[in-house]
């Protein structure tokens, strides 16, 4: 997600984007902006790398029973194209 659609997706103008910047410049100043976004940065990578385990781990748990229902619509196939 880029920040173009996250922005959009959260439903912010530019306006309220400048003022959510000026306060986060006031709380936290210059020199901890940095630290902030190394650690968002950081989180979100780490979301990304749960979210894309979990997902290889549902295809590798349900990769069998697809094979499984492959096979048995090749045995009927061949059944129907017998009778």
């Amino acid at each position: 997600m880029t920040f173009n659609q996250f922005i959009l997706f959260l439903n912010l103008g530019g306006g309220e984007v400048i003022i959510i910047l000026f306060v986060i410049l006031l709380l936290f100043g210059g020199k901890g902006i940095p630290s902030i976004a190394k650690t968002l940065g950081k989180g979100i990578r780490e979301f990304k790398d749960a979210t894309s385990g979990i997902q290889k781990d549902i295809q590798n748990s349900t990769g069998g029973i697809t094979e499984q229902v492959n096979e048995h619509i090749q045995e009927i196939k061949k059944e129907i194209e017998k009778e």
